[in-house]
């Protein structure tokens, strides 16, 4: 490829990128909101009120009272997520508030439904006080049954997930982490695959040290992979022992201190560059290219290389320089890319297992059966290069991932209800079906309406 073909194809390429920021200003004022409330239960006069409401709703409300489980048999509550944010880490926006984060989170509860069959509704809370975060979350919890962490900044959000995770009675996620690390498990599983190395003896590099890297250095290394041959680098260089800018705020940054300790056993030091250096593995969650990462830099890599370059609007790298760079593997966080790692593929799968069973919280073991089942689908499909994850349009993905995950709960003696792994995927795929034929039928109907060209 020529220097001029590459600069078309990136002329093309974000003129295509920025389609879906000029369609938003249309749509976003023009439907108002991307989820409403609609109505479940019958209404066949207004007699039905006397059951909905009062005087009939007295009887369930005395049930629950005596017997508090069985809020989740006589409301919502079973299938219901809040999707909370401060607005402080909105996608590459940064800290631009509650107000300004509301269409994202609006936009999560329409993947959630559409995807996963969850109703789930955002929650903006007008507060950056990481205490006031958690204390909010545990004083709302008795109306939800599942709580998805959005947008919240780092090294705070570690905080407020991990003492939710502890403290709460409903599962607690934070997707930005546990979400992107569980799909990017799935999709190094099956790279690895491909270029026939094992994950125990893997070289990989961490670049960017957010909390999407630092919860893929988590569930990887607790996967398997010997921390001690990856490097994690953040925007000052490598991360190591000798690290004091670290160590003087290592009760603020707990992860990062502690990757400073399992870390690079070599004690290497640098930046981006020398970390790349023989790493068999790049996984890439920070800034925007390209030029974030060069492709002298892959040359420098192991043999058949993969790389990860996740950062939007813009990889870090594009593809063709990766592989110009020698790299055998390479995914983006790009739709217009072979090898999308993006964490729609997990969410609304795994929090519809966690809903069904009711368990408790989501474990790592969940996470990485969600990331199993991902990779084997992928597998099922014909692994290639060019395709080593399943994409959204593989709506069998969540159904899937849902009965993983609900199994694995069930193992862990962490799920209420008892269901086997073909009991989740036939409730799953019902659920999830329902959802997606109710979004058709109201489209076909004019319930919902499209923009006027």
């Amino acid at each position: 490829m020529t220097t001029s073909d590459s600069e078309i194809n990136i002329e093309e390429l974000l003129a295509k990128a920025k389609k879906p920021s000029a369609d938003a200003m249309k749509l976003h004022p023009y439907y108002r909101g991307k989820v409403e409330v609609a109505l479940k239960a019958r209404i066949r006069d207004f007699g039905d009120f006397a059951i909905w409401y009062t005087p009939g709703v007295a009887a369930p409300c005395r049930a629950i009272a005596e017997d508090p489980e069985l809020v989740y048999e006589h409301t919502h509550k079973w299938n219901t997520v809040a999707v909370v944010s401060d607005g402080t880490r909105v996608l590459g926006l940064g800290d631009i508030g509650p107000k300004a984060g509301l269409p994202v989170m609006e936009g999560k509860a329409l993947l959630y439904k559409y995807l996963g069959g969850v109703d789930a509704w955002p929650i903006m809370l007008d507060t950056k006080d990481p205490d006031k975060i958690i204390e909010t979350v545990l004083l709302i919890q008795p109306g939800f049954g599942g709580v998805n962490l959005e947008d919240i900044s780092q090294p705070k959000c570690f905080r407020v997930l991990d003492t939710l995770r502890e403290q709460a009675e409903i599962p607690v996620w934070h997707d930005d982490a546990q979400g992107t690390a569980t799909v990017t498990l799935a999709a190094l599983i099956n790279a690895l695959t491909i270029v026939g190395k094992d994950l125990e003896k893997a070289s990989i590099t961490f670049v960017g040290s957010g909390s999407s890297n630092v919860a893929c250095a988590r569930l990887i290394f607790a996967t398997g992979a010997n921390p001690a041959l990856c490097r994690v680098v953040d925007s000052k260089g490598i991360l190591h022992k000798e690290r004091e800018d670290i160590e003087l705020r290592k009760a603020e940054f707990v992860d990062k201190w502690k990757f400073c300790q399992i870390t690079n056993e070599e004690g290497r030091q640098g930046g981006i560059p020398e970390a790349l250096e023989d790493a068999d593995v790049v996984i890439a969650l920070s800034k925007p290219g390209p030029g974030t990462i060069l492709p002298d830099w892959i040359r420098k890599m192991a043999k058949d290389g993969i790389v990860f370059a996740c950062a939007n609007p813009v990889p870090e790298i594009w593809p063709w320089e990766a592989k110009q760079g020698g790299a055998a593997v390479i995914a983006t966080g790009r739709s217009d890319f072979p090898n999308q790692v993006n964490n729609s593929l997990g969410f609304p799968g795994i929090f519809r297992g966690t809903l069904d069973v009711r368990a408790t919280t989501i474990t790592d073991s969940m996470c990485k059966a969600a990331a199993d089942e991902l990779a084997k689908l992928a597998v099922e499909q014909g692994l290639t290069p060019d395709r080593i994850l399943p994409t959204m349009d593989d709506w069998q993905v969540f159904p899937r991932e849902a009965a993983a995950v609900a199994a694995k709960a069930v193992e862990e003696g962490i799920a209420r209800i008892p269901m086997t792994y073909d009991e989740e995927l036939t409730n799953a795929e019902k659920i999830i079906r329902r959802s997606r034929d109710l979004t058709t039928n109201m489209m076909a109907e004019g319930f919902i309406t499209d923009a006027e060209e």
